[in-house]
């Protein structure tokens, strides 16, 4: 099984999926380690990936879910997964029900102020209002409100995917 922990920069992806993944034993993979080095150039100097700087990202994060998937290992990615297009690419030819999709909603202004906190990454803070743009908020998620302690929000998580799963 894969929980994907999704959701704008900020919101505490890889916090929460290295908290979720060690409370369930299972592996962590950030999908931030997946970009090409250009992609990351791009948002370190503030602009904004399009659909083509994503589509090589989004294929190897999809042949990594189906390797992961096919060996029958249980894994936490955390991904920004925005765009439901973005979605199906990373989940095609993929059984969903080994997969559960969890989005992490906070408001601009908290995950803004997060932004603002967070030192030695590439994400651009003045990125954020990109992500909100062409955020596509998942039907067939659980939501968990990010507003909470990062542990609780873990520990919610984990309870939903034993129970889930």
């Amino acid at each position: 099984m894969i929980v994907i922990v999704m959701g704008v920069s900020g919101s505490g992806k890889s916090t929460i999926g290295k908290m979720l993944a060690s409370e369930l034993n299972w592996e962590f993979f950030d999908a931030d380690d997946f970009h090409p080095s250009a992609n990351i150039e791009k948002m370190r100097q503030g602009i904004p990936l399009t659909d083509a700087d994503r589509m090589p990202w989004l294929l190897t994060l999809q042949d990594a879910i189906a390797s992961i998937l096919q060996q029958d290992r249980n894994a936490v990615l955390a991904c920004s997964a925005l765009k439901s297009s973005y979605r199906e690419i990373m989940l095609h030819n993929c059984d969903r029900s080994q997969i559960r999709l969890v989005y992490l909603k906070g408001s601009f202004q908290l995950i803004q102020e997060r932004l603002k906190q967070r030192q030695n990454h590439y994400m651009s803070p003045d990125l954020l209002q990109s992500q909100f743009d062409i955020l596509e908020e998942p039907e067939d998620a659980i939501y968990v409100d990010i507003s909470q302690p990062m542990d609780a929000i873990a520990q919610q998580i984990s309870q939903m995917v034993i129970g889930n799963g």
